[in-house]
Order: structure tokens, then sequence, then C-alpha cells
């Protein structure tokens, strides 16, 4: 009874401001993917032959610090390149994010969008952690050892390259070198970073000007893999508990009030069906106390009654501290060489959910799944706007509220979404058989407070914008 309460809830809530037809796509931009970020010091080409430094993936996760800054989160680095199959073609990239400047201006009347976004990379931070870190030595896969050249005696810095995991530990070994990054979020206090990732899956805090590791926050071991191994199919076929491998913890929340992480598993665990399952989990973290909770989510059927197929949870971003927006989509579209078809922002509450830390498999998580409601069809938006399914990014997968807009006399609120280009800057397939740019691309939709009444934007301590 309270699963249908709360649904028709939060279905009245979305009604309402759907009713009312106000979010809208107000502004595109993008930084060309040929580029090198700020980190010259990591430029040297990695095993792959890409530059240790290129401009990609920079969508995987987006993070607003007020003001028009915003933090962006490139992946584990360019597999998309294939070079060696026993490391799942990773390298040796070095793990960072991005300080980018994001400015949104009003476009002249009649133009195609109310508002233009020029983005600009200020900053690159290398992540780095001041204990020993363990490096793979590379015999067993037929390279080199898995040492950054950087590293060197307190700043040894996490990679994305596969093999960078201790055999004998669990996948939630603290001091393994390889991380693949993907959510993050800013503290209260602007001083440091929450970044998410799928190898652990690990929550880790970093000092936001060094990059140095500050703190772990251990999830329930029922999360972890007890055997690694560096061919993620492999390690799928060793265990039978933990993350699904390459579909770890994708999304990462923080409650306005600073206090308090979510964090969303992208696929179900392999105790809870794995591949074939239908329901993933969010966890709660309690920054103050580390007391983890957890919740289920259902994901979409895409595929058919009898032959499903279910979407994956690519990000979350936090609403308040109970209501959150769920990036829940397909693998199609530009880059995929397919056509997008399942772009989808989902609300849910989880104020009242229940706590599932107890149960497992999916025929006991089914029943406590929280309710959901469409809050947002991207590619439907995109196509109002002349964006064709073919030229939607498959990788949408950084959402971020950002700074409040005037527009038309109206105050109102945007959120921003980015893109993971897999570290390609130019993609060719049967849909673009010439090749196409493929830029880091970034979409801003504005909305207004009866679109998501409970929204509370995120609280930064001394911050102080110009203009402002």
């Amino acid at each position: 009874m309270k699963s249908k309460l709360c649904l028709t809830v939060l279905a009245a809530l979305v009604a309402a401001g759907n009713a009312q037809a106000s979010v809208d796509l107000v502004a595109t931009g993008q930084i060309d993917g040929h580029l090198r970020d700020r980190s010259p010091q990591a430029a040297a080409a990695l095993e792959n032959g890409v530059p240790g430094n290129l401009l990609g993936g920079i969508g995987s996760g987006l993070a607003y610090a007020g003001c028009d800054t915003f933090l962006a989160l490139p992946d584990r680095g360019p597999n998309a390149t294939p070079y060696n199959r026993w490391v799942d073609d990773t390298a040796s990239y070095i793990d960072r994010f991005h300080t980018l400047q994001m400015q949104l201006a009003p476009n002249p009347a009649g133009s195609a969008l109310p508002f233009s976004l020029t983005p600009r990379l200020r900053d690159t931070t290398l992540l780095s952690d001041r204990s020993y870190l363990y490096y793979g030595d590379g015999r067993s896969v037929d390279l080199p050892d898995g040492r950054p050249r950087l590293d060197h005696p307190f700043r040894h810095y996490f990679t994305g390259r596969s093999d960078n995991a201790v055999p004998s530990m669990n996948s939630g070994w603290p001091l393994d070198a390889r991380l693949d990054p993907e959510s993050i979020r800013v503290s209260a206090d602007g001083d440091t970073v929450y970044i998410s990732d799928e190898y652990g899956p690990y929550v880790y805090a970093f000092d936001r000007k060094s990059g140095q590791r500050t703190a772990a926050y251990p999830l329930p071991a029922m999360f972890y893999v007890p055997k690694v191994a560096p061919v993620g199919d492999d390690e799928i076929a060793l265990n039978t508990v933990g993350r699904l491998a390459n579909k770890g913890m994708e999304g990462l929340a923080i409650t306005p009030d600073g206090h308090t992480l979510y964090g969303a598993m992208q696929s179900p665990l392999l105790q809870d069906g794995g591949k074939n399952g239908s329901v993933t989990r969010i966890v709660k973290i309690d920054l103050r106390t580390r007391k983890v909770s957890q919740y289920a989510y259902a994901l979409t059927n895409i595929g058919k009654a009898s032959k499903p197929k279910y979407g994956t949870i690519s990000e979350i971003v936090a609403v308040n501290d109970h209501q959150l927006l769920v990036d829940e989509r397909d693998g199609n579209g530009f880059g995929d060489g397919s056509e997008a078809a399942f772009k989808h922002l989902f609300l849910i509450d989880l104020g009242d959910a229940q706590d599932v830390s107890q149960l497992q498999g999916e025929a006991e998580l089914v029943p406590a799944a929280v309710p959901k409601a469409d809050f947002l069809d991207v590619v439907a938006m995109l196509g109002e706007h002349g964006i064709a399914p073919a030229d939607v990014p498959a990788k949408l997968e950084g959402v971020a509220f950002g700074p409040d807009i005037e527009q038309d006399g109206k105050h109102r609120h945007t959120l921003f979404l980015g893109t993971d280009n897999d570290f390609l800057p130019t993609v060719t397939d049967d849909l673009h058989p010439q090749g196409a740019e493929n830029p880091n691309r970034f979409y801003v939709f504005a909305f207004d407070a009866q679109d998501l009444p409970g929204y509370q934007p995120q609280r930064f301590e001394h911050l102080r914008c110009h203009g402002h």
C-alpha cells in the first residue's frame, strides 16, 4: 500500500510539472575531443599509443561546484582502442578530474536555443595516494609493469589498468591501484571530492586541490567479488557474488546539506541476477557515522516481455535528502553505431523505502523496489530540437544541477548532462561511414519549481561568485 501511495504522489508531482511542459533544452556546448588536458606531465603515450593526456571521456561524471564551475570526470581511460585483450584493452592512464568553467549566456531573439554554453578547461587534477599501491607486474598479460612513470614516494597514482589488483584479495581491497571512476560530487566546504568506481566498487574522498586520497568508505562485503581478474568476463565466471564486472557503482549523489552520499550500482549484483537481473541496489552512506543502508531499484524492461532486456543506471543526482533523479538508459546512440531509444531521468523517493540490506536475490528484492516516475525523456526532448536518435550520444552519463537562470522574466533551475565519448575524437560506423567528430558534449535543460517541487540546491560554504 505504501509503495502504491508513493507512486501516486510521485506521478502526481511529475504530471503537474509536465502539464506545464516547461522542462526544455536551453543550451548545448562541447569541447573538442582532439585536445589535450592540463596534465603535460602525463602526456607520454600509453601502452596502446594514445596520448596520456587526451581530453576525452569527461562526461562520465559531472559535478556542480558553484558559480559557473563544474568538475568533469573521465573513467578509466581509452580502452575503446584495442591492443591487449588480457587486460580488456585498459592502459596505465592516470585517473583524474577536470575543472571546467561553463558559461551560459542568453542568445539573440530568434536563435535555435535561448542560451549558448561555452565550456572551458581550467585545470586537471591527477588522483593519487600517499600510501604504496599495488601495480601488476605485467608478466601474465604480456605488458610492462603497471606502475606509472610519474609514480614516486608519497605520491602513488591510481590508473585504469585492470591488472593492478592484488590477486589474493577481494575487489574491495583499498590499496589496489586500479580505479575506474564513474561519478563525482563536491563536499559542502568545496575542499573534498567524492568519487565512486566500478572495480571495487569503491567510494573514495580526495583532496580537491592536490588529488590525494583522504578517505575510503567501505561497502558491505556482498558488493565485492572474492576473486579478481584483469579480464571482466573471467571475473564474472569466477564469482557468484558481488558486483558485475564493469557494472559497478556508476552513480553517486550528495545531499544538499553535504551529510549523505547515495551510490547506485549500474546493474544487479551477481547474486541478484547479474546480467539477467531486473533489480539493482542503491546505497546510502552517512558521511558522519559511515552507516550504510540499501534500497532496491527496478530497472526498466526495454526488451520484450518474452525476452527481457533491462536498462542500466548511469548516474544519480540528489533532489533533496530523500529524492533522487536516476539516469537510466540503453547503450544505443552515436558512438555505438545505432539509434538511441531509451534515455530517461526517473524521480524516486527513498524517504519511506525499505532497507534491503538483509535481502538477497531478485525474488526478495522485487517487492521492495521503490516506485519511480518519469521526469524527462531525453531522446524525445532532443528530438524536438532536431537531434536525430542516431546523433544522440550513446553514453549520456554525467548529470548535475547547475546555476539558476533568468528566462523570459522567469527564474528557472538548470540540469546539465554530459557525455562519455570513450576517448574517441572521431567515430566511423554504418550510420556515419564518412566519419564524424565526437567531441565531449554537454546539454543543458531548464525547469521550473513546479516541475520538481522538492528540489533543493546544494549548499556550498564560503562561496562567492563574481557578479552575484
